[in-house]
């Protein structure tokens, strides 16, 4: 069965510009874009209301999908564009179709003059048990904030892409993640720019060696020097992409919120190991979720 990229759609703002990232995600990928709708099923006695009775259903069920294939169909001729309306609760309907995507498309809202974003429970419970990776795009987002600015200083398509910035955890480093990273870039004629965020061990403040700056060097260069041989098979076999990499001191997560400003998209992990709890997303994916300013990719990995 052939993938496809694969957008959720609920009508909002956000929805659409998730298609519409997608769309332009599905020609990079030389995919087919596949929209997907859900209706949650409203209570019995609800539904026998005028508003919300079987033709409102048919009505939206039916609009939704319709009037975005089209308008995608006009932006991106050629595109293979279908659409699919399913029924059930939407973080479930959603984590089974990104199961079966190359990848999936949500939106999430800014929370306007608060920093930060909403990504939202269904957004959220989608991440943390979809099997394939989900990117979620902002509202209001466009095709030209992903690329470097012009001679007039404005964004632009005619310009590069700005790089890809990949939040990697050396310790457990995995290849699925670095190769959608790397794969993306590729594709992109663009660079990826790893992030690396590094604390000292607990027992330098636990055993008074905090001011050590001798060992405080030398563990940090070897976590340096850790990070380059994870890279160096990949620099290999992707020449063509120039690969960088920034080891900064603090919590990873701040610094990939700051590397998001200039890039086009922000690719990080989360780790598919289960608890009695529950899948868990992380912290530092977490806190890039909500306050990236470029499209953050979550790529499920061992």
């Amino acid at each position: 069965m052939t993938r496809t990229v694969t957008a959720g759609l609920d009508g909002s703002p956000e929805s659409r510009a998730a298609a519409e990232w997608a769309a332009r995600e599905a020609e990079l990928l030389e995919l087919p874009l596949k929209l997907v709708q859900v209706w949650e099923p409203v209570p019995a006695p609800m539904a026998q209301a005028p508003l919300l009775g079987p033709e409102t259903h048919q009505h939206w069920t039916e609009r939704i999908p319709r009037e975005a294939a089209e308008g995608v169909r006009l932006r991106h001729p050629g595109l293979d564009v279908t659409t699919e309306q399913l029924s059930g609760r939407p973080a479930d309907v959603l984590a089974g179709a990104a199961n079966d995507a190359e990848l999936l498309v949500l939106g999430s809202r800014a929370l306007g003059g608060i920093g930060g974003f909403m990504v939202g429970s269904v957004g959220l419970s989608v991440v943390a048990h979809a099997e394939r990776p989900v990117v979620l795009v902002r509202a209001g987002g466009q095709a030209a904030d992903e690329h470097e600015t012009d001679q007039a200083g404005t964004p632009s398509e005619a310009t590069a892409f700005r790089p890809v910035v990949l939040g990697l955890d050396i310790e457990s480093p995995d290849d699925d993640l670095i190769a959608f990273a790397v794969a993306a870039a590729a594709r992109r004629g663009t660079s990826l720019r790893v992030v690396h965020g590094w604390n000292p061990p607990y027992y330098f403040d636990a055993y008074g060696v905090a001011s050590d700056l001798g060992l405080r060097e030398e563990l940090a260069r070897q976590e340096s020097t850790a990070l380059s041989e994870v890279l160096r098979p990949w620099r290999e076999k992707f020449p063509a992409v120039e690969i960088t990499e920034e080891f900064h001191y603090g919590t990873p997560g701040n610094h990939l919120v700051d590397a998001s400003r200039e890039a086009c998209l922000v690719v990080v992990g989360r780790r598919t190991r289960r608890s009695p709890l529950g899948s868990h997303i992380g912290s530092v994916t977490h806190t890039v979720l909500h306050h990236a300013t470029a499209p953050v990719a979550v790529v499920p990995h061992a």
